[in-house]
């Protein structure tokens, strides 16, 4: 069983504690964020600060002009990072120390991006963009992700790369006083998460969809449990949305030679976000599914079995475990274990920076409880 501990450069970065408690914990590795959207995020080691605000996403390396000669979609540098590769720094400073680096590079959750370029981004069935969530139906998005992650590992000793957002993000997007929660059922939501926009609605239309009825289905499903979509066009829709994030995830593979490849993803086709729903494809070019087994109930090594059941033998299964509130301490070793008996072959713990002084021994007794 390995246990790898997700962080942050700024974490690494003028703290000169944090390795040392790392290895304290007797873990096998950090994954730490090459490519991130944007964060608020406590940094209660840092010995000058007491948050980060990282006003909008970015890609913590430098971008350089002929990368990205030409395009529209740019990441953009974290201008509230004192140097434009705190990245590449944060991962020597580790490796240099021993301690292993998977760069963490978040791909289609962008909402600078989206809200510069709506053309490219997600629009549900009411015309709506979420401007925090870049299409992979559209060819320049996927072009976009695979440099992004070209460029996130160019020139370092890192030992793989693990995908967020490789795939389609949907309606479900905490943001500041968000007032949302419990307005629609998970159905509505499901509905309010098919990507619209014009370029999945060309891909229904060449599968035999009628695109305007396809959308007036899903508002009316949306505002009624009494209207279904025919199950031919869901079955649709799906197979195009899966298709898109098979050729992002594709893409950004190829751009990844050589490298160990983990994927966030979800046992639930329809998943959109952070952890997208697995396509029947997925496990034939990625060494790891890395599933959020969050909650601390039966929930959580259910997903870890179906994962196993959905992949490929040869494809390990991860479960990804938070040590934050609103887990409760004496819940940590219990529910490692179990995950453990479930079949996860990797536990990735969050967070080594966010998890205080109150909250880090927990890593320590998820890293033992994985290792028994």
């Amino acid at each position: 069983m390995r246990v790898l501990v997700h962080a942050y450069p700024w974490d690494v970065i003028g703290d000169p504690l944090f390795t040392g408690r790392v290895q304290a914990l007797g873990c096998d590795g950090v994954n730490l964020a090459a490519s991130y959207h944007t964060v608020r995020a406590a940094t209660p080691w840092h010995p000058e600060r007491a948050y980060l605000d990282a006003r909008h996403s970015a890609l913590y390396r430098p971008v350089r002009e002929e990368a990205w000669a030409g395009r529209r979609l740019v990441p953009a540098t974290a201008g509230w990072m004192d140097e434009p590769d705190s990245f590449g720094t944060a991962a020597r400073t580790l490796t240099d120390a021993g301690v292993p680096v998977t760069a963490w590079i978040v791909l289609t959750h962008n909402s600078r991006l989206g809200e510069a370029h709506p053309d490219v981004g997600v629009v549900n069935c009411f015309g709506q963009p979420y401007p925090w969530a870049l299409c992979p139906s559209h060819a320049e998005v996927r072009e976009y992700a695979a440099t992004l992650a070209a460029e996130a590992v160019r020139d370092l000793p890192l030992a793989g790369v693990l995908l967020e957002a490789c795939g389609q993000l949907g309606a479900d997007h905490g943001g500041h006083h968000d007032k949302t929660d419990g307005a629609y059922d998970a159905r509505a939501r499901r509905m309010l998460s098919v990507c619209c926009c014009a370029a999945c609605q060309a891909a229904w239309t060449e599968r035999g969809v009628d695109a305007e009825r396809a959308v007036r289905d899903l508002r009316a499903a949306v505002r009624s449990h009494e209207h279904d979509l025919d199950p031919a066009m869901t079955a649709t829709l799906l197979a195009v949305r899966h298709e898109a994030a098979d050729e992002l995830r594709h893409q950004v593979v190829e751009a990844l030679p050589g490298l160990k490849v983990g994927l966030h993803a979800s046992p639930d086709p329809w998943a959109t976000g952070a952890n997208p729903g697995l396509t029947p494809h997925a496990g034939k070019d990625v060494d790891i599914v890395v599933v959020q087994c969050w909650p601390t109930g039966p929930e959580s090594p259910d997903r870890v079995r179906l994962a196993h059941h959905m992949l490929p033998e040869e494809v390990a299964v991860g479960a990804y475990v938070t040590v934050l509130p609103p887990v409760r301490p004496e819940e940590t070793t219990a529910h490692v274990r179990r995950l453990a008996e479930a079949g996860a072959q990797e536990i990735h713990l969050y967070h080594a920076g966010l998890a205080g002084p109150s909250r880090h021994g927990l890593l320590a007794d998820a890293t033992r409880a994985a290792v028994l």
